[in-house]
């Protein structure tokens, strides 16, 4: 007995676990939540288990639910592209993304992933900060962005939650110094305020030794021991390592969310980069990494 899963009900359900909400799902699939609602649940039927769990303020997937999500946003993918090849109509123009600097490493498979699938589609990458590039995608200068911020403050669609961490070069004490010799790559870094509050509220006197919006030379100083800074647990470069919050007399600090941004008006390849950036960006190798960092630290 041949069984087919339907494509409309795989979308919904795409929708409404990207969104967290079926109210807003809705409004994205311009249907009514009465009708996302039944939608889901003939999913569920014809899968036979539940896909949802609800929490607080969102809706969650269950486990099934997540192991669903991979296989859905693939036989997605497969029906645009093979829909896209068939009737001759391929995605064409300029996608203009953004990312921070300390993330391009990630959103790297994802392009790849797109450009393969999507050759005439000419990619421009921006890097800045997390402020300019929420400016920029509000503004209309950018078709889609990642973007970092506080966990508890996110705005954006959240592809993961990570730790953001101390760092110092090995074999290095500068952590023990007071001030602290401080290094955190740009004056608008997103960690900033963030990092400085959690000093100042730790009664933690520090010093600015190095700010100019070059990673790989913050990276360096670092590296050289002159000066320990903060990044995202999956993120740190070679020849660094996390300091123990706990054992350092450092303050612990608050998780942060990366985030999807797109425009209020989407164009189909933004839409199509944004789901390759689902698929590799909150993948679970990812959130490995993230979680061995938050035990290290």
């Amino acid at each position: 007995m041949n069984r087919n899963l339907d494509l409309d009900l795989i979308r919904t359900f795409v929708a409404v676990a990207d969104s967290g909400s079926m109210t807003v799902a809705a409004n994205l699939l311009h249907m009514t939540q009465g009708a996302v609602s039944q939608q889901v649940k003939r999913l569920e039927e014809l899968l036979g288990c539940e896909l949802f769990v609800r929490r607080t303020r969102k809706l969650g997937l269950s486990r099934r639910g997540e192991q669903f999500l991979v296989n859905a946003r693939r036989l997605l993918r497969l029906n645009d592209e093979v829909w896209a090849e068939m009737t001759g109509q391929p995605l064409r123009g300029a996608l203009r993304v953004g990312v921070p600097h300390d993330l391009v490493a990630q959103l790297a498979p994802a392009m790849k992933t797109f450009t393969e699938a999507h050759p005439h589609v000419d990619i421009s990458l921006v890097c800045a900060t997390s402020s300019e590039l929420r400016e920029a995608v509000d503004g209309g200068r950018l078709d889609v962005s990642i973007v970092e911020c506080v966990a508890s403050e996110a705005d954006g669609e959240v592809l993961r939650i990570e730790p953001l961490v101390w760092v110092k070069g090995r074999d290095s004490s500068a952590w023990q110094r007071r001030p602290l010799p401080l290094s955190m790559v740009d004056e608008r870094c997103v960690f900033r305020p963030v990092v400085l509050d959690a000093l100042t509220d730790a009664g933690i006197a520090w010093r600015t030794v190095f700010e100019n919006g070059n990673i790989e030379a913050t990276a360096a100083i670092v590296r050289a021991g002159l000066a320990v800074t903060t990044w995202l647990g999956s993120t740190l470069p070679a020849d660094v390592e996390p300091i123990a919050s706990k054992a350092s007399g450092l303050p612990a600090l608050p998780p942060f969310a990366i985030c999807l941004r797109l425009p209020a008006t989407v164009q189909p390849a933004a839409q199509e980069f944004a789901r390759c950036v689902r698929e590799s960006i909150s993948n679970d190798a990812g959130v490995r990494r993230a979680r061995a960092a938050a035990k290290t630290a």
